[in-house]
């Protein structure tokens, strides 16, 4: 899973049934060009959003994520905050308290938060990154990759996804098979529009990730600003 720096010390993320992670297509990102993106490990393996079969950790710093790169740190998890309301694919988001800061330098940074009303119009170009497999049965990629989609209307993502699709708290993209894009079990990853995580990665076409007739779906992080405040005050 990859995910979004809030603060220094706490994580926003996606939760989803999903285990492994996946960026089709694509390219390689630049080293470091991404301080915000982090690797959530079990027992040193990269891992999906849930990991609560034992205590996970954290890596910041990131680029290939198979090398104890000197930029990296590790950082254990000491809390995990799922939505109250959370339930399959609602409300599927959740932080991670870690349980020391983390130090702020050129490798690690934080990334803003979304306003709480804004709007992102149809057609933005945005970007999606992480570490994972690249297509089916393929290996996972041991360095961040990004690919880029655009945001899609509502009303086509209701007519392709139906009931299944929430306006109010979710947004979906549409893309090309080149372009590539997010894939089964790429949960928790950012969805960079404007230099703001609009979204994070919540379903697409099960076994057809890269199929363009079904919209890529994401959380709606400006949904979510008063929670994730008041869960940080808590």
């Amino acid at each position: 899973i990859y995910t979004m720096s809030i603060t220094a010390h706490i994580i926003l993320i996606l939760e989803i049934r999903a285990t492994e992670s996946d960026i089709v297509g694509g390219r390689e990102a630049k080293p470091h060009s991404r301080p915000y993106m982090v690797s959530i490990q079990f027992q040193g393996q990269h891992v999906c959003a849930h990991c609560k079969k034992g205590p996970c950790t954290v890596v910041l710093g990131a680029h290939d994520i198979s090398k104890k790169e000197k930029s990296q740190q590790h950082i254990e998890v000491s809390k995990y905050y799922p939505h109250p309301e959370f339930k399959e694919f609602e409300y599927d988001i959740m932080l991670l308290e870690l349980k020391k800061n983390a130090t702020l330098n050129k490798y690690v940074k934080t990334i803003g938060l979304p306003k709480k009303n804004g709007k992102t119009p149809a057609n933005i170009k945005c970007v999606v990154a992480g570490w994972g497999q690249t297509g089916d049965d393929l290996p996972p990629s041991n360095v961040l990759k990004e690919a880029t989609e655009k945001i899609q209307f509502s009303n086509e993502c209701i007519h392709i996804w139906g009931e299944h699709f929430k306006s109010d708290h979710m947004i979906c993209t549409n893309f090309s098979r080149k372009s590539g894009g997010i894939c089964q079990g790429d949960s928790g990853g950012p969805l960079i529009c404007n230099t703001k995580p609009q979204g994070i990665t919540a379903f697409t076409k099960e076994n057809d990730c890269n199929n363009p007739k079904y919209p890529h779906v994401f959380t709606k992080v400006n949904f979510f600003i008063g929670w994730i405040k008041h869960t940080m005050k808590q």
